[in-house]
């Protein structure tokens, strides 16, 4: 690699990797020579943390961004919505390239959609505004915090469903070589036997198979459900599958909610059952979808970055809901949805606030000039602070 290379930051995960991978793509179609650089952050060190367990804002962001402000990279690859929005004075978020599908999917491991859930059911979420959002459409709905990166969690739900069903065709292969060696064994008995005792012999066998079925609870017909081994049904599963099977499993859960975005940079949409879940009712989280590029202003390469990377309908989306989210006080640690969309002269803007537990809402949509938007967000912010907007964010802070 050139010196004059870039050196772009990024965080170890696949997702991240990904990310980063698309970002380095693109540089390199515009003829600029790319490095990657894994840097280890807090969020990854603790790997079993929900996000809002672990302390301020900025998890996954800041030791990247330290390695930018050092001169050990040149720039640092974000998710956006992980990015708080006090960004140091020194740093630029120098690009946002085009944004992704911004909205959240429910994963089941039959395809069932949120509004066929049966009451009860457990749905599993790393986020405070999913489980809000959630208990709100459905309050009959169970919800626990699941932890992990995003093939993690989704190994956490189909772990359980696929485990059991190794256990029934385990049992059935079992019973099934069982019924063999029996079969065996009188065979060679029947063959000492005059043509009439063998006779009455497999008479006599055949009730006693339907006697050891009947006392095991499994039958020829049951055994034959499975029309493959174990070891070739293992080897039909995808490997996220076959790795599900050696999760170890905490909670049940019957559906996780994660963002659309990560399942498709990861390639899991392929491999999953997933119900986009509408923008309206699940506003997504500020900057969803959305990549951040950030670097130091008094450097040459953040011109770079935005000449080569930067999408303008994407940043002035992003940096409305920044601003909304800035204005109102909310974070990773609070229930907000913020969602703008510019469709010609407006940007088309929708917040939800909720309480913890989705009882309480402030609520709003609202169109923004495009040639004023910054400041229209603002004054959107304040008249949710006014209704309450801040008051839930506070008390799920103290919660």
């Amino acid at each position: 690699m050139s010196d004059d290379a870039i050196r772009l930051a990024t965080r170890g995960s696949e997702l991240a990797l990904r990310q980063a991978g698309e970002v380095k793509e693109e540089l390199e179609n515009r003829r600029h020579e790319v490095e990657l650089v894994e840097v280890e952050t807090t969020g990854d060190r603790v790997t079993d943390a929900l996000i809002q367990d672990l302390g301020k804002t900025g998890a996954f962001v800041r030791a990247l961004d330290e390695e930018v402000l050092e001169g050990n990279v040149d720039a640092a690859v974000h998710s956006m919505k992980d990015v708080p929005t006090d960004v140091p004075d020194d740093l630029v978020v120098a690009a946002v390239p085009r944004r992704g599908n911004p909205a959240d999917v429910l994963v089941t491991p039959d395809g069932t959609p949120l509004e066929d859930l049966p009451a009860g059911s457990v749905v599993g979420t790393a986020s405070l505004r999913r489980g809000a959002q959630v208990q709100a459409h459905r309050p009959d709905l169970e919800v626990e915090p699941i932890r992990g990166n995003v093939d993690t969690r989704v190994e956490k739900l189909l772990a359980p469903r696929l485990q059991a069903d190794h256990e029934r065709r385990t049992e059935a292969e079992k019973e099934r070589k069982a019924q063999d060696a029996r079969e065996q064994e009188r065979g060679d008995y029947e063959s000492t036997e005059t043509i009439e005792d063998g006779v009455q012999n497999l008479e006599d066998a055949g009730e006693a198979d339907n006697e050891d079925a009947s006392a095991s609870g499994h039958d020829t017909r049951q055994n034959a459900e499975f029309d493959q081994t174990v070891e070739e049904w293992f080897d039909s599963l995808s490997p996220l599958e076959q790795s599900a099977l050696e999760r170890k499993v905490d909670t049940e859960y019957d559906a996780v909610v994660l963002a659309r975005i990560g399942l498709e940079r990861t390639g899991l949409i392929r491999h999953v059952h997933a119900e986009e879940l509408s923008t309206n009712t699940h506003v997504p989280a500020p900057g969803q979808g959305a990549l951040a590029i950030t670097a130091r202003k008094d450097s040459g390469v953040a011109d770079d970055l935005r000449d080569a990377l930067d999408h303008v309908r994407s940043r002035v989306e992003a940096t409305t809901e920044r601003v909304v989210l800035e204005e109102v006080g909310g974070g990773c640690i609070a229930p907000i949805g913020v969602y703008a969309l510019v469709q010609g002269q407006i940007v088309r803007t929708d917040v939800q606030v909720f309480s913890r537990d989705g009882t309480q809402q402030v609520g709003e949509s609202r169109d923004l000039d495009i040639e004023n938007y910054a400041v229209e967000a603002r004054e959107f912010a304040a008249d949710l602070r006014e209704r309450g907007a801040t008051d839930l964010i506070e008390a799920a802070r103290r919660e």
